[in-house]
């Protein structure tokens, strides 16, 4: 069986797959052949008589997990598919419902998405009478999850926003605690709750800790340089008492410290355990030399990283090729016309061809371009299946039955289809519950007392007794019968197919969808095919997961979504600083070298050719920016690609603009000013002597604290780009704005 698992596998890869015992990180670079290392670590452990329930194998995404899963029962026929594999959040939610009795939990709770975590929040900040205008709702609730990832409770938020003074931060753990109150009050969870209940716990039950430590004697860890606090405590916890450990990643492609990775817990992991071998997987299967060695160039520039030397036996055929334009249109139209011919001819499919880019926004000009070639294309993150109105509609009845106690369903599905239940009746009845300290739910039998009047309370109680029938059926019945049961009978689609419009027909399109992928998830033999189980697995999808690799579309998308991906042809589009680099990147350290990890990891998605592409000036958010080409053009060897007649001619006209120019940031905040020269420094601040440095603190006598992010001009034109607490950008003149240096 060693012969056969090690057989196609090179020398690299079969060290780490025969290391089986202690502490194990795999540096896996970008094409190395991760996956069929995890695979065939796992197969070989069950070859050697390890029972597969005693193996744990993590990622992030169900798409991931099913692979491996798929591979792993492919290699060890009879056991294989025994092995618990699975993403993070999968395992918590099975952990905390087998353990909730042990826990004091119930074990029928819900998970909550995004989407639904900001309703929760709008509701606090409504209560709490805190203004969602200063303080964004999205910016509250991704600080709560942060916090989260932690493993931060409300208090420990709070006293460090005092001990800072940042209001922003007290405003924060005022909304956490009482946001916690309703999750916890409605039965529900989000994410960031199941791992940090699930590592809570362990830590709080000895006895629980033990049994999962003997449990799973192996654990693997996929993508390890994605891991934050939380996970990484989970992951420590339960490998503590063997150490036992296998974490794969690539420190290249951590990118994501935005939503609380931490890429140190993979730099770090030799201090963690002192005794730990490493294998490093350097030979790459994807790219050709041309295109690693300018991704390469590129990260090397990095300091926190660990040297790999990536190497390939690909054929170098094809190439790394700048694509210089005039402006946005100019760049989709270069970018169609090299598409074109080659689909044209059959040369590569339409799916062979991916274009990435830093924000969204970017796309509206590659559209364009593509709908005038007539090029099928498809856009890859901005709305996904179950984030569609009519899907949420049904989801919430599906939640509700499950759960009564569940306000946002309650409050999205009261009226839909229309009841005479008015949006003042359910304010009226949320306010008495809140009193009361109940659900809405609870608080129906006394609407009169709440003060509701007696059409509005007729209706809620057929509403109430339509939910309790539905909930009869839920415990004798499939969930594809009792999703078709509450699609007819509370009278939705009867609603749509009376509406009779193009847009109500594509709705009762996607619910019949719907209605197949629940059949699907049925017909799973893996799944747990109750209720509680469909709705746990359809809020653990992640983006990602729904990807229709089709043959019929070229691919467009962020590179933070491209991540895991491949394709024979890329285009990374918008390589100007300012916007990749985004904003503020450009001068913090951190920051930056993740920037280039994000830029490496774009390069990398590339099998064949990869084309860097950027323009002279560019409109987006509807104003003109006139940009200088990103470092990263240069970093990946192209210092010599610009004319030099060329490029002064365009330096000089945009020196004659850039008075009137704005550079916009990445994440639409607020633009500067500044003018360049042919022999200037590329920021005004290189020449400037004022006390206003980058990363200055400083008091404003009406936006309050915040942070100096960008500077241009000099003396009485010195212009500053501050960050306030409130999450607001400014953009001020120094001499009048009357700033205080903290």
């Amino acid at each position: 069986m060693k012969e056969i698992l090690t057989k196609n596998l090179n020398p690299s890869q079969s060290e780490a797959v025969l290391c089986t015992e202690g502490p194990l990180i795999i540096f896996a670079g970008a094409g190395t052949g991760k996956t069929r290392v995890i695979t065939h670590r796992i197969a070989y452990l069950l070859s050697l008589g390890v029972k597969p329930w005693s193996i744990l194998a993590v990622t992030f995404t169900n798409k991931a997990a099913a692979e491996m899963k798929k591979r792993v029962a492919s290699l060890i026929p009879h056991s294989g598919a025994d092995v618990w594999i699975s993403t993070f959040h999968s395992f918590c939610a099975y952990f905390l419902r087998v353990e909730a009795s042990k826990i004091n939990l119930n074990p029928d709770f819900l998970i909550y998405d995004f989407a639904d975590q900001k309703n929760v929040v709008k509701d606090c900040m409504k209560e709490l009478n805190i203004d969602d205008k200063k303080f964004k709702i999205s910016t509250i609730t991704d600080k709560i999850s942060r916090a989260k990832d932690d493993l931060k409770f409300p208090s420990d938020v709070a006293a460090e926003a005092e001990r800072a003074g940042n209001f922003l931060g007290a405003a924060t753990a005022k909304i956490y605690e009482l946001y916690q109150k309703k999750l916890e009050r409605a039965g529900v969870m989000d994410f960031g709750d199941l791992i940090m209940r699930a590592v809570s716990s362990l830590r709080k039950y000895p006895e629980l800790l033990k049994h999962y430590r003997e449990k799973y004697k192996y654990i693997m860890v996929d993508e390890y340089q994605d891991t934050n606090h939380a996970q990484y405590m989970l992951i420590k916890l339960m490998a503590g008492g063997h150490s036992n450990i296998c974490v794969v990643g690539d420190d290249d492609q951590s990118v994501y410290s935005w939503r609380g990775a931490d890429i140190n817990n993979i730099l770090d992991f030799e201090k963690d355990y002192p005794n730990a071998k490493s294998v490093k997987l350097e030979q790459n299967y994807r790219s050709t030399p041309k295109i690693l060695s300018a991704a390469t160039q590129v990260v090397k520039h990095n300091n926190a990283r660990i040297s790999k030397r990536l190497w390939t036996q690909n054929p170098d055929s094809e190439s790394v090729s700048v694509l210089k334009a005039l402006n946005e249109n100019d760049e989709a139209e270069k970018i169609a016309d090299l598409i074109y011919p080659n689909t044209y001819n059959n040369k590569y499919k339409l799916s062979d061809f991916a274009v990435f880019y830093r924000i969204n926004a970017q796309s509206r000009a590659i559209e364009d371009a593509f709908r005038r070639f007539r090029i099928p294309y498809a856009i890859r993150g901005t709305l996904r299946f179950y984030d569609r109105a009519e899907i949420k509609d049904i989801m919430a009845y599906l939640k509700l039955i499950h759960n009564p106690n569940d306000n946002i369903s309650f409050k999205r599905v009261i009226n839909i289809p229309k009841r005479g239940i008015g949006k003042t009746s359910v304010e009226t009845l949320e306010k008495f519950a809140l009193l009361k300290n109940m659900s809405i739910r609870q608080a129906m039998p006394f609407a009169q007392e709440a003060g509701l009047n007696k059409g509005p309370i007729k209706a809620l109680n057929s509403f109430a007794q339509l939910i309790k029938n539905f909930s009869g059926l839920k415990e004798n019945n499939s969930v594809k019968s009792l999703a078709e049961k509450v699609i007819k009978d509370s009278g939705y689609l009867e609603e749509l197919e009376t509406e009779n419009t193009p847009e109500s027909k594509v709705k009762i399109e996607n619910i019949q969808e719907l209605i197949s992928a629940i059949d699907d998830f049925e017909r799973s033999s893996s799944n747990d095919k109750s209720l509680a189980g469909y709705l746990t697995q359809i809020s653990l999808i992640s983006d990602i997961d729904s990807l229709d690799e089709s043959n019929g579309r070229v691919t467009l998308m962020t590179l933070h979504l491209a991540k895991g991906l491949e394709f024979d042809n890329v285009f990374i589009c918008g390589l100007e600083e300012g916007l990749f680099p985004i904003g503020e990147s450009a001068f913090n350290h951190k920051e930056l070298e993740e920037e280039r990890r994000l830029m490496y990891v774009g390069m990398t998605r590339a099998r064949k050719r990869l084309h860097l592409c950027w323009s002279a000036e560019r409109k987006i958010f509807g104003k003109t920016i006139w940009n200088m080409p990103s470092r990263f053009i240069a970093e990946a060897g192209f210092k010599d690609e610009f004319n030099e007649t060329e490029y002064n001619q365009k330096q000089s006209l945009r020196s004659f603009n850039r008075k009137k120019a704005e550079i916009i940031r990445g994440d639409g905040g607020a633009p500067s000013d500044y003018e360049i020269t042919k022999d200037e420094p590329l920021y005004a601040s290189d020449r400037d002597s004022s006390p206003y440095k980058i990363g200055t603190l400083v008091l404003h006598p009406v936006f309050g604290n915040g942070k100096i992010v960008e500077k241009s001009g000099i003396g009485n034109d010195l212009k500053l780009v501050v960050l306030f607490e409130n999450g607001q950008w400014k953009k001020l003149l120094a001499r009048i704005a009357k700033l205080t240096l903290i």
